[in-house]
């Protein structure tokens, strides 16, 4: 074999070897950068699509579904406002859990779409959120099977209670902040504050 054959095999040989390298690059740093914008919701969509590559399209394509959202943050009385309702919802569960988780998942959309979040298909809700609230996102699924199944007939009040847990999870992640502060301000305008996270059992 001449030299000039030689150093055409050594060139193909070197392009086989660099370029499947380069492609395997390329796709752990996308890949990556799916992670890190999708966070926990990125396994979450791996389980449930049950292949890898077919959750990262349906994550690439959620962001072109989404479009240029527009969200906005709330402003000081808002955030103050919407505080003082969650605790006033926090209270009806005392003595009305089902209509309380109702009023929840109300309060919760009602942010939404002050912030400029879709709120009328739960679809299209989960994945507007997941740019940008993955991180309690499941919170939100759960909530949102149990307030369905709160609708259509008997659940119990170990579950109501949990809905409520979920649904704060994501008010709380919405509505931004220091929740200390905001939850310490309700607090004073209202005595039967319940914990954070926390509902009074049903009497």
């Amino acid at each position: 074999m001449s030299a000039e054959a030689v150093m055409w095999v050594a060139v193909i040989v070197g392009v086989m070897v660099v370029v499947p390298a380069v492609g395997f690059s390329w796709l752990r740093r996308r890949r990556g950068r799916l992670r890190e914008r999708f966070g926990p919701e990125y396994e979450h969509a791996v389980a449930a699509a049950g292949n890898r590559r077919a959750a990262e399209r349906e994550l690439r394509a959620r962001r072109t579904r989404s479009g240029p959202l527009d969200i906005q943050p709330l402003d000081p009385d808002s955030r103050r406002g919407y505080a003082e309702r969650w605790v006033s919802v926090q209270e009806r569960f005392v003595n009305e859990p089902g209509p309380a988780v109702s009023e929840a998942d109300l309060l919760v959309r009602a942010v939404m779409a002050k912030r400029g979040y879709a709120t009328e298909d739960f679809a299209q809700q989960v994945s507007d959120l997941s740019l940008r609230h993955s991180r309690t996102l499941e919170h939100y699924r759960q909530a949102h099977e149990i307030s369905g199944r709160a609708g259509d007939g008997w659940v119990s009040i170990q579950e109501l209670r949990q809905a409520m847990t979920h649904y704060h999870a994501l008010f709380d992640d919405l509505i931004g902040g220091d929740q200390r502060t905001l939850r310490a301000q309700a607090a004073a305008r209202s005595p039967m504050t319940l914990p954070h996270g926390a509902a009074a059992p049903h009497r």
